[in-house]
C-alpha cells in the first residue's frame, strides 16, 4: 500500500464503487488512510457504499471506528 502513491484517483473512485466486498473496501480505505496518500482527497468516499454493520478482519483485534472495522494492529488515530 505505501508504493501505491501515484494511483489515479478516478480510477480508484471507479474501483471502490464497483467492487461488490464492503470487508475489502473498508480495508482499502484504511490501509491508504495509514499511508496518508495525497490522492486520497480527491476521493469522492459518499459515492462508495460501505455496507453496515461491523466487520472483522482479525478476532480480538482492535476497531477503526470510521470503517466499523476490527483489525489487527492498533488503531492510530
Amino acid at each position: 500500500m505505501e508504493s501505491l502513491t501515484s494511483l489515479r484517483p478516478r480510477v480508484v473512485q471507479r474501483l471502490l464503487e464497483g467492487c461488490t466486498s464492503v470487508k475489502t473496501k473498508r480495508l482499502f480505505m484504511h490501509a491508504a488512510e495509514r499511508s496518508n496518500h495525497p490522492w486520497l482527497k480527491h476521493v469522492g468516499l459518499s459515492k462508495v457504499a460501505f455496507g453496515s454493520g461491523r466487520r472483522t478482519i482479525h478476532a480480538g483485534g482492535s476497531l477503526n471506528s470510521k470503517y466499523d472495522l476490527v483489525i489487527d494492529e492498533p488503531v492510530q488515530v
